[in-house]
């Protein structure tokens, strides 16, 4: 076995000791004392021997010096991981360190240490360490990352899934076709909680599965400052955060609810309650949950470094809001710098790119805090975090969406102050080039109507089903989906043959009240649907674009990658180099539900001068997965479009007051119609249907 091979298997049930064998292949790790666990000091090696008589094993090299990890070694094993905590953080800071500082193409030393990381420290810790090391070293780029839902299925699925699919395993032998677990659609609330109605797009696996790619691509601390200073990477933050809360209100408005309301009286009472009948297998408990009107509360958990007070909070909070007004940022030393989108992201998260943590401190991140710990803010109970505090959970809370939408208010602060220069005509026109019409074309369906329905699809528990028999036992969850279309534009240039960047926007035509918006208001609903850069040439064009191929999102095949059933197939080889290519939008969920009368929505196309929009990437190269580039950017290479991220409708408009107002020559505004046909129809790729 390549030692690629046997660094991938450390992913594979990850809260079970490493004595036993993992993979389908049953292979061992060959334990020597250095790498025994806790606990099995006197029988470790018997047993692993006796695992490994019939076994594949793999050897290792032993280590001349172990890694010390004095913070990351605390954490109890039995207890959930945060980022969001700071205690949390400087032990990952401690163990990617370990994991960066092995010698670049010394695999045998880097699996070395792994191996004895992953003995001795808690498993949610180890992966994401781990996870983060292999995405950033150049000898393990070609390493697969495990699907975490797979992994740790429990983060995303209901708690009583896990004993139906013991008993699977146990009861009917590996081979025998299993009949998937049915996860009903409405298991964490009923219709009399209104905020239930967004359940489908908040509990979506896939989505969740996005917000936690995300943040391994983009961590806010490490020792290796490289890692965090990623082209644009605050303004990223920003943009990223602002699509989710453009998708989610447009959903809203798609179930008769109003825009959310963002969070900004820090001290009065939360309404909305969130139950998330999640059950941990690393902490073996139920995540906490929220009663309606819990509020904010001083936090003092010295367990977790957290000691920080709402007046804090509104401390800098104050610090931001003047620095916004301003345009200026303070550094530690006292004087300024003019500040930007990007600064501001660091700044607001924050992340060690903040130019003055002290001044500024960490809104963003100890606000989830907060908002995981109302049930127990100075660890009486010893209770931990809710969901809300995990990267992989956190979009499940309605609570989520109040403190972003807070969050990306902020920002639109700052991109409406005085400080943020509106665009000029001549950015926004495209000289020459005249779009005639735009159109959507449906799979069988009438032209610019996009239909979406329900799908069954079914996600293999197995790796994450530690202590239990072999095979695959498969839980079948029921998700949005959408017909394919594509897109047919025409475009007259009446200049010589040349490129442009086309952008693709939708938002929904009506607010809340069934009335035309306000550019100022509607330019925060666009939702970026693709991006891509097209040849023109003189005179007529017609540009086709297919929606599987958005520049927002990834393939169902990239959100449930099942490594284990094409690793070996070489047509899947797109497929599989997702570490990067991972970090996307579900494909799934790229056109919003609409409703079953048919949502009125307007679609934006665009085409902008490319003079304008090109980026000289240091190296060119050829990119080896389809990257869905716009919310998550392009590894090693610079953000793959100059403009600020979210133009033309970052800002507001300096003459427009509607967006019928804003349209030039080289756009097109195309009333469209989503309409939800709810029916429910099994995945065709399933295993078994």
């Amino acid at each position: 076995m390549s030692v690629v091979n046997s660094i991938e298997l450390l992913f594979d049930r990850p809260n079970e000791t490493l004595i036993t064998p993992k993979g389908e292949d049953n292979t061992v790790f060959q334990l020597t004392e250095q790498y025994l666990p806790k606990g099995y000091e006197n029988n470790g090696i018997e047993l692993n021997n006796r695992f490994g008589d019939n076994a594949n094993t793999i050897p290792l090299k032993g280590l001349s010096q172990l890694p010390k990890f004095p913070k990351a070694s605390q954490l109890p094993v039995d207890t959930d991981f945060s980022l969001f905590l700071p205690k949390h953080q400087e032990m990952a800071t401690e163990v990617i360190d370990a994991l960066l500082r092995v010698p670049e193409n010394e695999l045998q030393d880097f699996l070395s240490t792994c191996v004895y990381a992953r003995v001795n420290l808690n498993p949610q810790l180890f992966n994401y360490c781990f996870t983060v090391a292999l995405m950033h070293r150049n000898d393990t780029k070609n390493v697969r990352i495990q699907n975490f839902a797979e992994t740790f299925p429990s983060k995303f699925l209901n708690s009583q899934v896990f004993a139906q699919a013991r008993e699977t395993a146990a009861v009917i032998p590996k081979g025998t076709p299993r009949i998937p677990i049915i996860i009903p659609r409405d298991y964490t609330a009923t219709d009399l909680d209104i905020e239930h109605r967004l359940a489908y797009f908040r509990e979506d696996i896939g989505v969740n599965l996005h917000h936690w790619h995300w943040h391994l691509v983009y961590p806010f601390t490490a020792s290796d400052r490289r890692i965090v200073a990623k082209d644009r990477r605050g303004e990223l933050f920003f943009y990223m955060h602002q699509q989710i809360i453009a998708r989610y209100n447009g959903e809203r408005l798609n179930n008769s609810l109003p825009r959310t309301k963002k969070f900004s009286n820090w001290r009065e009472p939360i309404p909305e309650a969130y139950f998330p009948k999640l059950d941990s297998l690393t902490s073996s408990r139920g995540w906490p949950p929220r009663q309606a009107n819990m509020r904010w509360q001083d936090l003092n958990r010295p367990v977790d470094g957290l000691n920080v007070t709402i007046a804090d909070m509104e401390r800098w909070r104050r610090n931001i809001e003047e620095a916004i007004a301003t345009g200026m940022v303070r550094l530690p030393n006292g004087s300024t710098q003019a500040l930007d989108i990007d600064t501001l992201g660091n700044m607001v998260e924050s992340s060690i790119l903040s130019p003055n943590r002290e001044l500024y401190g960490s809104i963003h991140n100890n606000g989830h805090s907060f908002s995981a710990y109302m049930h127990d803010p100075n660890h009486r109970y010893l209770e931990s975090f809710g969901v809300i505090a995990d990267e992989a959970t956190t979009m499940r809370d309605p609570f989520f969406y109040r403190w972003h939408a807070w969050i990306d208010d902020l920002f639109q602060r700052y991109k409406e102050s005085t400080n943020v220069r509106r665009y000029t005509r001549s950015e926004l026109e495209n000289r020459g080039v005249d779009v005639t019409s735009a159109a959507i074309e449906s799979a069988g369906g009438q032209m610019n109507t996009l239909n979406t329905f329900w799908m069954m699809s079914d996600v293999d528990l197995s790796r994450g089903l530690d202590f239990s028999d072999r095979g695959s036992v498969f839980a079948r969850f029921t998700h949005l989906n959408h017909r394919p279309f594509r897109y047919v534009i025409n475009v007259n240039n009446t200049s010589n043959a040349r490129r442009a960047t086309v952008r693709i926007f939708m938002a929904p035509k009506f607010d809340e009240r069934n009335l035309a918006w306000a550019l100022s208001d509607q330019r925060k609903m666009f939702i970026e649907m693709d991006r891509f850069v097209v040849p023109l040439n003189a005179g007529q064009n017609t540009i086709m674009r297919e929606s599987s191929q958005s520049s927002v999102s990834i393939p169902f095949e990239q959100t449930f990658r099942d490594l284990s059933a094409g690793g070996q197939d070489p047509r899947r080889g797109d497929l599989v180099s997702f570490n990067y290519c991972g970090c996307g939008w579900p494909q799934h969920m790229l056109v919003p539900r609409g409703t079953e009368a048919g949502a009125a929505y307007q679609l934006f196309v665009m085409l902008s001068n490319y003079e304008l929009d090109k980026i000289e990437q240091p190296g060119g190269g050829e990119m080896t997965c389809k990257e869905a580039s716009s919310y998550c950017g392009l590894r090693d290479k610079m953000y793959p479009d100059k403009r600020p991220m979210g133009f033309p409708f970052d800002r507001p408009s300096a003459t427009a007051s509607s967006i019928e107002d804003f349209i030039l020559p080289n756009m097109a505004l195309v009333d469209i119609t989503i309409r939800l046909q709810n029916v429910t129809e099994p995945n065709p790729r399933n295993p078994t249907n």
